[in-house]
Parts: structure tokens; sequence; C-alpha cells
């Protein structure tokens, strides 16, 4: 079956609500767990499902993307695997830049056409979730579907903030409302015991589709709309046959800086939802780092990535990237370190002291809680960064508050003795 199937991941849009992560990169790029990238999730889920041909469509900011790409996904000359990167481009027939999803993969049609294959799986490249695919494509042919949509149960509080649909006994999608404020007692659905116990019966779109290779190509030749969300799916349901998967396990859209933090910090738990310790690999590009050294410190919930050097005091519900330095006698708290790009060499470690620069990472004697450091952030000494709820929105030179969220931006250089 899954040789049947080519997937297309979407690079997304500009990533506005992610600022300042997606100042210089795409929202699929952004790293996320210390050492992934977020591409790395619906890529690695169709390589566990068996779908090793692999469209990622991009636009924004995606050299960092292209480049992570071109550097971790390599298949052997005898496998017809690949993962390509489709950009966005000018050509003669169409002068302008992707308008939206499902004009993005219009857009691309002529590149997936020369391709053997019955069903386009359609993905969001900035989403955290393990899912099989086999099941949902199995049960789109059993149910001889056009269309499937994979679903997810939430609650009143969550239903305002997804596209909502409405099943019949046979997992027919019968309507679809987008963003509902209001009338939510019209659009429950048959949910598991376990979801009805948690309040959650109302079936979301999680924006993964499964398209008939006929159904995709006409529709998207004769449709001029150009969001799959918002019109396609919609108009589909009254013209073709149109079916809900759902999903009932772990899936988060990191679309916001707060969605981003606390999928980040959640990888702590004991039992953390999205679970990195599972049988079933997320493949990133491999960096042959070293170990990571600790020296003194008290480590409580927290996730460490390779290459770190650690002298700090305390660390505690926190997750440090790949190449970390913190100096000793700091503590962090609830705080996602994304890491280093490269270390510094002891020559240049020995000139920043003798300077004063602050060196790559965090200095002596710090405290941070409630804070996000980019990629290649230097933290001085003594500086203190305490986010939280008395902490007012702002966007500033080094560093922007989101929710009481702190978040350093890449490569800032924070001064000894600052207090955020």
């Amino acid at each position: 079956m899954m040789s049947k199937v080519i997937a297309v991941i979407l690079g997304g849009g500009q990533g506005t609500r992610l600022h300042p992560l997606t100042a210089t990169r795409s929202k699929p790029a952004v790293p996320i767990a210390g050492k992934y990238r977020l591409v790395d999730i619906p890529i690695s889920n169709c390589f566990n499902s068996g779908i090793d041909r692999i469209f990622v469509l991009t636009q924004f900011n995606s050299a960092s993307l292209n480049k992570h790409i071109k550097n971790t996904y390599h298949f052997n000359v005898f496998s017809n695997g690949f993962v390509d990167i489709l950009a966005a481009e000018q050509t003669p027939n169409n002068s302008g830049w992707y308008q939206g999803t499902a004009d993005a993969v219009r857009q691309c049609l002529h590149h997936i056409a020369p391709f053997e294959f019955e069903y386009v799986l359609i993905l969001s490249g900035d989403q955290l979730y393990q899912m099989d695919f086999n099941d949902m494509i199995e049960k789109h042919a059993a149910l001889k579907a056009d269309i499937s949509v994979a679903t997810i149960p939430v609650t009143a509080k969550d239903a305002s903030s997804f596209g909502i649909m409405k099943t019949d006994e046979n997992f027919n999608i019968t309507s679809f409302t987008e963003k509902p404020k209001t009338g939510l007692e019209d659009w429950t659905s048959e949910v598991g015991e376990d979801m009805k116990a948690q309040g959650r019966i109302f079936q979301a779109s999680m924006g993964i589709y499964i398209f008939n290779k006929d159904i995709i190509f006409d529709t998207l030749t004769n449709d001029p709309h150009t969001d799959f969300g918002k019109e396609i799916i919609p108009e589909a349901i009254n013209k073709k046959k149109v079916v809900a998967y759902q999903y009932d396990g772990y899936w988060t859209d990191i679309g916001t800086i707060p969605s981003f933090f606390e999928a980040n910090i959640g990888l702590t738990d004991d039992i953390p939802q999205f679970n990195l310790f599972d049988k079933k690999s997320i493949f990133s590009r491999a960096r042959m780092l070293p170990p990571s050294k600790i020296m003194g410190t008290t480590l409580e919930k927290t996730v460490i990535s390779d290459g770190c050097i650690i002298d700090a005091s305390r660390i505690e519900r926190s997750v440090i990237g790949i190449r970390t330095r913190i100096g000793k006698g700091s503590t962090i708290e609830c705080t996602y370190i994304m890491g280093s790009d490269y270390y510094q060499t002891l020559d240049q470690l020995e000139e920043a002291r003798q300077s004063g620069t602050p060196i790559m990472g965090v200095g002596e004697r710090c405290f941070i809680n409630n804070a996000i450091l980019d990629k290649n952030c230097r933290i001085g000494n003594d500086v203190r960064i305490n986010g939280g709820p008395h902490l007012e929105d702002g966007d500033y030179e080094k560093y922007t508050v989101r929710d009481g969220i702190v978040v350093i931006k890449k490569s800032a250089v924070i001064p000894n003795g600052t207090v955020i």
C-alpha cells in the first residue's frame, strides 16, 4: 500500500505568531526537543509508516530548512526513496508565489505528475505528533473515499480555534464549520469513552489529508480556491466522498510561542505525551557530537542533548540543546535552551574572558526561568531572566516577551548583570 503513496509536506507561511523564532527561518526549520527540527516530525512519521517518497514545499525563509533537508536525508543508489524540496518558483504560467496550502500543491502538480502513485498524503510541517499513516490509508481505501481528513477530538474551549467536522455513522463528513464561536451544541460527534470523559466531543481537522490521484488533479485544476481547510475541503463535502479518520493520540499545532514552549517543556514530564523514547525513531541530522559533560549540577526533570558542557548549580524542568555551555552557580528553570551551531575554540574563549565579552551559552551565577534561548545566544555572568505573567508582551532589540515567556533572539548578546 505504501508504494502507492506520495507525501507532500507544506512548509508553512511566514510564521508571524512564532516570531522571533521565525525571523530568519521557516516554521518547519525551528529547532525542537534540543536536537531536531520541526520538519523531522512529519518526515519521521512517513518513514515509520513505510512512505519514502516525500516532497517538502518551501517558500518563506527557506535557506536553513533547505540546508537541513539536504544534509540529513540521503538514500542509497538502489532506493527509489527521496526527500525533495520544491521551492516556490515563478514560471511562464504563474508569476505569483504560493497563495495558500492548496495553491502550493497546485503549483507543484507538474513535479508530482510523472511518478506512479494512487494517493497523495498532505501534511503540515509544523505539527508535533506520532502517527502511523498505514491505518489511515487502509481505511481510506476500504471506505472507497475520494478524500480523507484526519481529525482529533477537542473540547468546547479548543473548538473555536479549529475547523470542526460533523460525521455520520459511516465516517462520512456531512458538514464543516471554520472556528465556530457559538452554536457548538450542534457540532458534537461520536467519540470514544476516554474522549467523552475528557469533554473532547468535537472533531477538529488536523490539517492532514489523503487525496486520490485523480481527485487532487481534478480538484486543483478546476477549483481556483487557494486553501484546503477553509475552501477546498468544505466544498468537496457536497461533491465527493469525504471521510474522517479519527486520531486519539497526542497532537499539537506549533503555531504560537506558548504552544511551542509547552510542547518542549512537556518533554520533561515523567511520561511525556510526545514520547521521544518510543521504538519508532525520530530521524534528524547525525552530528557526531561528543557526549555531554556535567559537573556538580543538580538535575530534575531535564532533557540534555549531545555535546553539552554543564557546570550549573541546578537545572529543573528544562530542555538543553546541543553544544550548550552553562557556567558555575547558574540556575535554569522551566527553560528551553536551543544550543549552538558550533563550539568556540579555546583561544576564542580566552579572548572573550580577557575582554569581558560573554561566551556562547549561559555564563556564571545566572538565573533563567520561563524562557526560550534561541541558537547561539551569549548570556553574560550574573544575568537574571525571570519570565512570567508580571511581564507585558513586547518586542525589543534582543528579546521578545509573549504571554510571560521571554524569548532571547538568535545570536543575541546579553551583557553581564542584565535583568529582564
